[in-house]
């Protein structure tokens, strides 16, 4: 698969090992992010109060998650196979899901990090704050981000080659006037990643601030140190996965609207696309650290939770080895029984004295007790 671009005097350059890169990403992302998203959807929605600590934030950011982590099969049959048989309209929703899942990611690791900071340097607030407000403004997200992304549908065709359909990274771009694609870019650079990045950057910087003071309580202090933490792996997160993808978006939409021509500059442009990409998904499995080892009630329920698994089952083994074991001993007892009833009777001389008034079967039975 080569890339669908050329500018100036420059060949396309090789893309074909962008197939393997996607697949293996893909496949190694899949299992982990899949059992890590959906055990702390549970926990988090059935044992978790949803009255603190941004839990609210945290269930959508696991539901975003979790609708990328399913779409990923079909993306790896795709690049393993080089076709796509399911239809134009499901490859392009699940090429509007990896989108989707990128924005609201960050706009949520946003909404933690505002949340956490003021919850904890403004607390008479916090007592005040309802889940509802959480949930509004989690609907708030995904309706602006899914109305956001839409264009990601408008601007990639589907377009069938050998009687086959195209679909993911082999979607063409349509050209753009230069005004378009300078809004477009303009817009999701400011919204998706310049924004957040200075409010969690905020954040960070005003949470180390309140540590360096010297009168602070010491529970308070562990809070914050707590809160921080979190704000930090927020940060960590969004670097790791999502700058790099939008420092390479300017120039990759640049070089497919022919406004870049350096040669150097577009190959290095084209090859670091799928890798920022892949960076991007990366954060489906960097996203469940953060539920559990930021949020201690997170942790207690998940070892309470496994231990209630692991007991249950040890406990279902148990009662079947202990009925397998009372089978054998009633199997066993039914013989021994027979033969000392059989002895009592024999070897039980009527002259020397008499046999018990106890009938034999009864006290056959209450002999091996």
């Amino acid at each position: 698969m080569s890339s669908n671009s050329s500018s100036g005097n420059c060949t396309d350059p090789d893309m074909g090992f962008q197939t393997s890169l996607y697949a293996t990403t893909y496949i190694i992302i899949f299992i982990p992010g899949l059992l890590a998203n959906s055990a702390a959807l549970w926990v988090l929605c059935r044992f978790i109060s949803k009255k603190n600590k941004a839990i609210i934030f945290m269930i959508n950011l696991s539901v975003a998650d979790l609708a990328h982590v399913l779409s990923l099969p079909l993306r790896v049959y795709y690049y393993i196979n080089h076709v796509w048989p399911f239809g134009s309209l499901l490859c392009q929703f699940c090429f509007y899901l990896k989108y989707l899942n990128m924005y609201t990611s960050i706009c949520f690791l946003t909404c933690i990090s505002i949340q956490r900071y003021l919850f904890l340097l403004y607390p008479f607030k916090a007592k005040n704050w309802k889940s509802r407000y959480d949930i509004a403004i989690s609907a708030a997200v995904w309706i602006f981000v899914g109305a956001a992304c839409s264009p990601v549908l408008i601007l990639r065709s589907s377009t069938p080659s050998n009687n086959t359909i195209t679909c993911f990274a082999d979607l063409k771009i349509k050209q753009m006037t230069m005004a378009t694609s300078i809004t477009l870019v303009t817009v999701a650079e400011l919204s998706g990643f310049v924004i957040p990045l200075v409010i969690i950057a905020y954040c960070t910087w005003k949470m180390r601030q309140s540590l360096q003071e010297s009168e602070v309580p010491l529970q308070q202090r562990n809070e914050k140190e707590k809160a921080l933490r979190m704000i930090l792996m927020c940060a960590a997160v969004f670097f790791i996965c999502f700058t790099p993808y939008h420092i390479n978006f300017p120039l990759f939409m640049m070089v497919k609207q022919n406004v870049i021509t350096n040669c150097s500059i577009l190959r290095s442009t084209l090859h670091f696309h799928p890798v920022s990409l892949c960076l991007a998904s990366l954060n489906c499995c960097l996203d469940p650290i953060l539920y559990y080892f930021m949020t201690s009630e997170f942790q207690k329920k998940l070892l309470q939770c496994s231990d209630f698994a692991l007991r249950s089952c040890l406990m279902d083994k148990e009662s079947d080895s202990s009925f397998q074991d009372h089978s054998d001993d009633f199997e066993t007892q039914k013989h021994f029984t027979h033969f000392k009833c059989w002895s009592v009777r024999r070897f039980w001389p009527n002259k020397y004295m008499e046999a018990p008034p106890t009938e034999p079967e009864r006290l056959s039975l209450q002999y091996p007790f």
